[in-house]
């Protein structure tokens, strides 16, 4: 089964990088001359994605703005001779079928938007994919390699994207997970996913980010999570109690993952992305 939905969660406030997003939402931080939210759904659709729903809170119609029509803008661009400048404008709006949905509801957690955007996914598989993180200089997007073992092994598991840590001590900041089985070099059977664990009581160095290739069956359980008062609703947590009866699978990403939700990891995604861009490479010789 193809994958062609994809949910995008934008609702973040991006208060690490305050005073910029007061009125810039941090999806629309560049990375060189594209906001990281581009690059997302670039891949998204490289994957093969048609239709991809932002969940948005407040103070983010620049998001909106980004992937619309500007016809006056592009009628200027052309009354100067710019035709390749204005098609690129253009084109960005044409990427895909795009669709916002407002973040309501409590409790919050990454798996609020899921369930806001539920009714337009109906019966079909889809991406979660975070906008503030993404995978650099591999075989192809983080996307596109999840819906390859998605198809190669029945589209009917969940997919997740990890990562192998070089140090243990680091997946403290991640979600660990626990291999059953080996399918391939870069494909394992999950049994367990667990939040932030404590090094020594981690069950593997294979951190989930980034994103998803979740079922639709997903959705029950994600409406049936419970937290704690003052607690959030997690994608991971679905997961979890998916896997009891149900195989999840992991797919080690080719590829470099920045987390562009810090400064120092948007930092180095900015410098890994100018150093192979050919209009300022060459500052970096």
């Amino acid at each position: 089964m193809k994958v062609t939905k994809a949910i995008i969660p934008a609702a973040g406030l991006g208060t690490r990088f305050l005073p910029q997003t007061k009125a810039m939402p941090k999806e629309m931080l560049p990375i060189v001359d594209k906001p990281v939210i581009q690059l997302i759904v670039e891949e998204l659709v490289e994957a093969g994605v048609t239709d991809i729903i932002i969940v948005t809170g407040p103070q983010k119609r620049a998001i909106e703005d980004h992937f619309d029509r500007a016809a006056d803008f592009e009628q200027a661009l052309l009354e100067k001779g710019k035709t390749k400048e204005a098609k690129q404008v253009r084109d960005i709006a044409e990427l895909a079928n795009f669709v916002y949905v407002r973040q309501k509801g409590e409790p919050k957690g990454n798996a609020r938007p899921v369930l806001n955007a539920a009714h337009l996914l109906g019966d079909e598989p889809f991406f979660v994919i975070f906008p503030d993180d993404f995978f650099h200089g591999g075989v192809s997007g983080s996307a596109k390699q999840m819906a390859e073992v998605f198809e190669r092994y029945g589209s009917d598991s969940p997919v997740l994207s990890l990562i192998e840590l070089e140090d243990i001590n680091n997946i403290s900041k991640y979600a660990s997970v626990k291999v059953v089985d080996k399918l391939s070099d870069d494909v394992v059977s999950l049994t367990e996913i667990v939040e932030k664990p404590d090094p020594k009581d981690a069950p593997s160095n294979l951190a989930s980010v980034s994103g998803y290739l979740l079922t639709n069956e997903i959705l029950k359980h994600i409406a049936a999570l419970n937290p704690p008062e003052g607690g959030e609703i997690s994608i991971t947590d679905a997961l979890k109690a998916y896997a009891q009866d149900n195989r999840v699978l992991g797919k080690v990403i080719d590829g470099i993952w920045y987390d562009c939700g810090n400064k120092e990891g948007y930092l180095r995604a900015v410098l890994a992305v100018a150093k192979q861009d050919p209009s300022v490479n060459h500052l970096f010789k």
